[in-house]
């Protein structure tokens, strides 16, 4: 009897001991990772002039390098800083577009990829000009890029920066900050349209904004540049872009706003608001905002800016400049509202969809 009373207990035991096992390792049991919901800006430690275009399920992102062009591939712009980069363009060792790579932009227009670049023959800043690379491959990253060479004003070429491509009724335009002539140092804002070949200009150039208000002159010589077009719901254009130095604290966004249903090759049709749309934010720790980019969040029911700001004062020009976006909003008139640059190494939700 005993002994039966022994071999039970040990049974009682041993399933017990089954039980306790099966309980450990049941799938049911085993918590998934919480989900971030959240990320900090700045995006990455540098990366001046941001620019963010969207097509097929992905963002490709890039920022001024000084010497190459890479693209950085992601779902999640959040995320960038584990974004895939691709080098994708060296500079030579000698020629026009060798020095000094800045603001590369990259635009699908005709069923192929365009890097639009500036880039200059020396250390000398006037030989800046704007390039254009081409690729035929459903992925920027992948596939030969083609050097095109210079795009410019047959009758004007001269200073030409930070170009950028938009597209309104079937027509394809380019706008680009440049110099009125040889000797002129002051940075205005330049349209022209583009030929079927996008490395060609089709007309010759309109100037459509040039520094005017206080805010524009802060810093020798006078700067408008970085122009980069935004469009609301209604088909509404804004021309949004970097107004006073870069090497000063105050560089900042301005805005001009085309007229419903006007010519964007018409100087008349184009209004510039007298006061800026984003400027510093010190306690926030972004200095001299600008050069900025748009995108719409993953599930595309979110506007979102991307900008370079430094975190300190007195930084200029210098790769100190950092990439940040945030979400903006619209005013009941149809005008973005980007409210103020947002405080760094903050948490802040994610772009919707992500």
């Amino acid at each position: 009897m005993l002994i039966r009373t022994l071999i039970f207990i040990l049974l009682l035991q041993a399933a017990a001991g089954c039980s306790k096992s099966q309980k450990k390792t049941d799938p049911k049991d085993d918590k998934p990772a919480p989900v971030v919901a959240t990320f900090k800006n700045p995006l990455l430690s540098s990366g001046p002039d941001p620019w963010v275009i969207q097509k097929d399920g992905f963002y490709y992102y890039m920022n001024t390098q000084g010497n190459k062009i890479s693209i950085y591939k992601t779902k999640a712009l959040s995320q960038l800083d584990k974004a895939e980069v691709t080098v994708v363009y060296n500079a030579p060792a000698s020629g026009a577009d060798s020095k000094n790579i800045w603001a590369p932009e990259l635009h699908f227009l005709n069923n192929k990829w365009y890097i639009y670049y500036t880039a200059g023959s020396s250390g000398d800043l006037s030989t800046q000009r704007m390039f254009v690379l081409e690729n035929s491959d459903t992925d920027p990253t992948k596939g030969t890029w083609v050097v095109k060479g210079q795009i410019k004003d047959e009758a004007a070429d001269f200073f030409a920066i930070d170009a950028t491509v938009f597209s309104k009724n079937n027509k394809n335009y380019i706008i680009w900050s440049g110099h009125i002539s040889a000797t002129d140092n002051t940075q205005r804002l330049y349209i022209a349209d583009l030929a079927d070949e996008p490395w060609k200009m089709a007309t010759p150039r309109v100037e459509i904004s040039a520094p005017q208000y206080d805010w524009e002159k802060i810093g020798t010589p006078d700067v408008n540049e970085g122009p980069e077009i935004l469009m609301n719901k209604k088909g509404n254009v804004f021309l949004i872009f970097s107004a006073s130095g870069c090497w000063t604290d105050d560089y900042s966004l301005g805005m001009v706003s085309l007229k419903e249903n006007g010519d964007p090759l018409k100087a008349a049709d184009w209004t510039k608001s007298a006061q800026p749309v984003f400027t510093k934010k010190p306690e926030n720790g972004a200095y001299g905002p600008g050069h900025n980019g748009f995108f719409k969040s993953a599930d595309g029911t979110e506007d979102w800016i991307i900008y370079h700001a430094n975190p300190r004062a007195g930084l200029a020009c210098s790769n100190d400049r950092s990439p940040r976006m945030q979400k903006f909003t619209w005013n009941p008139d149809g005008t973005p509202n980007f409210g103020e640059p947002v405080k760094i190494d903050v948490a802040i939700t994610k772009p919707s969809g992500e």
